[in-house]
Parts: C-alpha cells; structure tokens; sequence
C-alpha cells in the first residue's frame, strides 16, 4: 500500500468551534500530546488563518505572534503548519510564520481563483518555505477544472496541492474522480480535507486515498465548526487497517485526542439538522450561528436559508448574503400571505 501523511489542523481549524478562544495551555499542551503521537504535522493560528483575527470573522484570544510562538516550542519532532487566505493575510504574516519556525504553509483560494495564490507562492518559494496551495469549496466545481486549478498552484511554485470539501457535501464518488483527477496533473503530493456534514468525512478520506491522495488532514474529535471535520483517532487507525502506514503510535494519539475532548471543546461536533442542511446544500457551515441568529429574527426558516445561499453559491467571507437572503424569503412569505 501506501504511506499517508497525516496533517492536523485541530488547533486552526479547530478554532471556528470556540470563537478562536483556545489559550496558551491549550495550544500548549495538545501540541505537545500531538508531537508525542508523532503526528507529523500540527497546524496552528485563527480558524481563517494567518491575519484573519477581526470583528468580522472574531478576534482570537491570543495573536498569531502567540500562538505561533507557543506551538513551536511544544513541538520537537512534529513540523509546524500555517495556513493563509490571501485577503486576509499579507506577504508580511507569511514571515513573520517562517520567522517563528513555520515549516509548511498552506495558501487558500476559492476553488476556481488559484491565480490569487501566485504571488504568496512564489514569496515562499523564493525563501525556500515548503508551501502548498489548497482550493476551498471544493464541491463547486467538477474533476477538470480542480486539476486544471491545481496544475496552476503547481506553476507558481506549490510543493503540494489539494481540495478542502469545505461544506461536506461529498460522496467518497466525488472525491474518487476529483483526487485521481488532479492525481493525473500534477507531480507532487495531494492533499484532502474533509468536512462531516453528511457524515462521510471518513470515509472520503479513504477514497482520497485510494485515488492517490497522499496527505490527509483529521482533527482530534473532529474539532472544527458545525459538523466538524475528518475525525483524527478514527481515520489513522481505519488508514492502517487497510494496509497504508501512518508512522502515529495509536495509544498515544488517542491520549491526544482524549485530552482535546476533555480540554478544547465544550462538546464534540455533532451532526445536527442544519450540519446535514449545509452539507446537502453545499454552504460552508461557519454561517450556521449568523444564520440561526438572523432567521429566527425575522421568522425564516433557516433551512430555507441554506439552501438559498446554496442556490447562490454564497462562499465564506459573504456572511453579509444572510441578511439579504432573510430578507427575500421574508418578503417572499408575505407576498404568499396576502394572495392566499
């Protein structure tokens, strides 16, 4: 079989299902628990990235200064990972990470925009960063256009590239023909990420594998926003069961993940109406809060919500579409009222 490599991002991406809050113990210690597991990569910063801490996505409790700082000095064998998406982050915040010891940073686009990566790519080719370009949402667009997209990363200077299922709205299918296709264009690593709105997040993961993907991202318990994200202590262990080796001691990441269940999260994700809701209508499921909040405001249903921002193909970063949604669906209802 095959040797997968396996990327956490509980202590980035994670950060969406606590308002960006985790502390410096925190950090501290699951990197530290992480690194003994051998995992060989930890992620860490803001949900969004590097840069990202604001009023409009939330403030982190702690700067990327800090946080970065903290991870790298619990980390002796684990490489430290960052991830930027350009807009929110600068050229600047990609050094200030390879000044703290970033070993591998990830650029993240839409996923028919990986022209927006060119420059920061070539920025950390240029010092010499193990830098990868990721495409978000994913589900968007089809096989031909992600490995064209990808090939693109790979010409501005990607050592590895990939697809985030941003919403969960993949079937293992989806992921078989979208990873084999970008497989087939591209010389260097593939990477998958996937989110559990359907439930399926393991289970793409293993078709990611089988179709050639050679890096995988889980997190402890799932952690991450809404449904939450490939679940770690699930899918090294499945990994290993089919035959590909991971080189994570099982005990001790099961140690790790225990201790995020106990000291990261209040409860572990969970698939609830409106994850499933999200994943079907591919909308990323960080807008599940503002929509709940705007919706019951204005006595909308918000599953009518989500498939309407689906419908409009609203990505992360318009959370400001709610309130013009809310607002058709509610004029539309009070049409129907009055001609009833």
């Amino acid at each position: 079989m095959s040797h997968v490599l396996i990327h956490d991002p509980t202590l980035r991406d994670g950060h969406h299902a606590v308002g960006h809050q985790l502390d410096a113990a925190q950090l501290r210690a699951y990197a530290a628990a992480a690194d003994a597991a051998g995992i060989p990569v930890v992620e860490v910063g803001h949900g969004n990235g590097l840069g990202a801490s604001s009023l409009q996505v939330g403030r982190a409790r702690l700067s990327d200064d800090e946080m970065l700082s903290v991870v790298r000095e619990a980390l002796t064998h684990s490489r430290m990972g960052v991830f930027m998406l350009p807009g929110w982050g600068r050229a600047q915040d990609l050094d200030k990470a390879i000044a703290h010891g970033a070993d591998v940073v990830r650029i993240g686009t839409h996923c028919t925009e990986a022209d927006l990566a060119e420059r920061h790519l070539g920025h950390l080719s240029e010092r010499g960063v193990e830098a990868h370009g990721v495409l978000l949402m994913s589900h968007m667009a089809g096989p031909e256009q992600l490995a064209e997209q990808c090939a693109r990363l790979v010409e501005f200077g990607a050592c590895g590239v990939g697809i985030l299922d941003s919403s969960g709205h993949f079937l293992p299918a989806d992921v078989t023909a979208r990873v084999a296709a970008i497989r087939a264009a591209v010389d260097v690593p593939v990477m998958f990420h996937g989110h559990n709105n359907l439930g399926m997040a393991v289970a793409n993961s293993v078709a990611a594998v089988e179709a050639g993907a050679e890096i995988i991202d889980a997190c402890a318990r799932g952690f991450g926003a809404g449904a939450g994200n490939t679940q770690l202590e699930v899918v090294v262990p499945v990994l290993e069961r089919l035959g590909h080796t991971t080189g994570i001691d099982l005990y001790r990441l099961l140690d790790a993940t225990d201790f995020a269940g106990r000291e990261l999260m209040k409860v572990p994700p969970t698939i609830d109406s409106l994850g499933v809701v999200s994943g079907l209508s591919g909308v990323f499921s960080g807008f599940k809060t503002r929509v709940l909040e705007i919706s019951g405001r204005e006595g909308v249903d918000p599953r009518d919500v989500f498939f309407e921002l689906g419908r409009r193909q609203a990505v992360a970063g318009q959370e400001d579409l709610i309130v013009d949604v809310v607002a058709a669906l509610r004029s539309a209802a009070r049409d129907q009222e009055r001609h009833a």
